[in-house]
């Protein structure tokens, strides 16, 4: 089956609250009167914007724009994470998101626990855990402490079981939020030929990252989102340079 992505007429708002500080004796009085619901006090704003994007089988899609633009919010609503409040995504494909690497760790479990829940989450059973698990530990390095609870980690020892795990799987579809690996200097090299080989592996990537040379050389296709909105789509050099000199300009 050839994987895909069809985002039709996408948009995603997010409610904000904005509640007034008034002193203690107003919060006590308020306490005791029947809530008014003033239209002041909350409002809604649009993350995404009608949104069409189309992502096809063997498509490595970058995502570039400022800080705010909507970039990690529309990898999330292709991942589940967030539900779109109007229009579509329809996905044809086993998703592998790499959004917050080990966020899902319980710091009182031990590592090899952390696995198991981890590989879980992404949606794998326990037959298929037990057949990643050996590969997990022995690309992690952590065999000697995978017993012991992740609170006593390290942040290097953290971050190299959780980027393990997350790259154990083999997803159709992977959606990647900046590149990040840590470790001392082996293990960052072995982790970047391991990255390398599992997007080649995958049938669609989405890519987001400030890293504009690793988009061009990893990516075929770049799109623009801007306020919410997408702003460009198409070939990694052009786009890339339409959103730096737009950028340059602001500054």
């Amino acid at each position: 089956m050839k994987s895909k992505i069809i985002v039709s007429d996408m948009s995603l708002d997010f409610r904000t609250y904005h509640n007034k500080t008034g002193s203690l004796k107003e919060s006590v009085i308020g306490l005791f009167k029947k809530k008014k619901h003033n239209l002041d006090d909350k409002k809604t704003f649009k993350a995404l914007k009608n949104i069409n994007l189309e992502i096809n089988h063997g498509d490595r899609l970058g995502i570039v724009g400022h800080n705010g633009a909507g970039k990690s919010t529309l990898l999330k609503t292709l991942c589940r994470i967030y539900e779109p409040t109007t229009g579509s995504v329809k996905i044809e494909g086993r998703i592998a998101p790499l959004l917050e690497i080990g966020a899902g760790f319980n710091p009182e479990l031990s590592g090899i626990e952390n696995i198991y829940l981890n590989a879980a989450i992404l949606g794998y059973n326990v037959k298929e855990i037990k057949k990643i698990e050996r590969d997990i530990i022995e690309f992690s390095g952590l065999e000697e402490f995978i017993e012991m609870p992740v609170k006593y980690y390290s942040t290097g020892m953290y971050m190299k079981l959780a980027f393990s795990i997350a790259t154990a799987v083999k997803p159709d579809i992977l959606i990647l939020d900046e590149l990040f690996a840590g470790g001392d200097a082996d293990f960052i090299e072995k982790a970047q030929n391991r990255m390398k080989s599992f997007i080649n592996d995958s049938s669609i990537m989405v890519f987001v990252s400030h890293q504009t040379e690793l988009l061009e050389d990893l990516c075929n296709r770049v799109i623009w989102i801007d306020h919410g909105t997408l702003k460009a789509d198409g070939e990694p050099k052009e786009i890339i340079n339409r959103y730096l000199n737009t950028h340059k300009n602001k500054i």
